[in-house]
């Protein structure tokens, strides 16, 4: 039971600095210059993944994403009940922190351009934006799948490789859907926020899965297990 509450908490960091960097710290509506602007929001999701990589790590493997829990059960690394419950989990912590930023957001000020800093695509850019979730997860969850290597992982540096990784996928992907790459940090905030998040959510699932799918794919075929 331990691991699957590490994973709720670390889900739950996760969404609520992520998330809460774009509500409150990114480019503020109406404000020229202001805010952290895509580097910051990027940095805010990166740092909390190495930061909870660093805390729960040693109890769960921080997964904090139901992607990377997929690809890791596709590997052979978890069963399939274990894996299911860890994505429960997860949901369930960023459902608590979406929770958090609404309260905020309701019982305080909120400039910026999003409430619960839920994942949309503009109009008739559905393609663009289920390609980009799915080819950036997929590079997202092999550097994962190979920075945790039971043998020729990256060891103790696995965290900080896996959070710049992330780093580098909000920089690129953040213009194009606010970047998700993770089912769980997309359902909540949709949930909260409603509207165009809610109607589109099914793409901040599906694509992820699909990167997930093929990481794993590719990672079984790159890999020799006999070694």
């Amino acid at each position: 039971m331990k691991k699957y509450v590490a994973e709720m908490i670390g889900t739950m960091v996760l969404v609520l600095m992520g998330c809460g960097s774009a509500v409150f710290a990114g480019d503020i509506a109406g404000s020229v210059g202001s805010g952290v602007g895509t580097l910051g929001v990027a940095l805010a999701f990166g740092l909390s993944v190495i930061a909870m990589a660093y805390t729960i790590g040693g109890i769960s493997g921080c997964h904090i994403n139901p992607a990377i829990t997929l690809g890791v059960f596709l590997s052979g690394r978890m069963n399939g009940k274990e894996a299911g419950i860890y994505m429960l989990f997860q949901v369930i912590g960023a459902l608590i922190g979406s929770a958090i930023l609404f309260l905020l957001v309701s019982t305080g000020t909120n400039n910026g351009p999003t409430l619960t800093g839920s994942n949309t695509y503009e109009e008739g850019m559905m393609g663009q934006a289920f390609l980009a979730e799915a080819v950036f997860t997929f590079i997202f969850v092999l550097v994962v799948l190979g920075a945790t290597d039971a043998k020729k992982g990256a060891g103790n540096f696995a965290g900080l490789a896996i959070g710049l990784t992330l780093v580098l996928v909000h920089i690129v992907c953040i213009p194009i859907t606010g970047t998700s790459v993770n089912p769980a940090r997309s359902i909540a905030p949709a949930l909260f926020e409603g509207g165009v998040a809610l109607s589109q959510l099914w793409l901040f699932i599906i694509a992820p899965f699909v990167g997930s799918i093929l990481s794993a794919v590719v990672w079984n075929l790159i890999t020799d297990k006999t070694k």
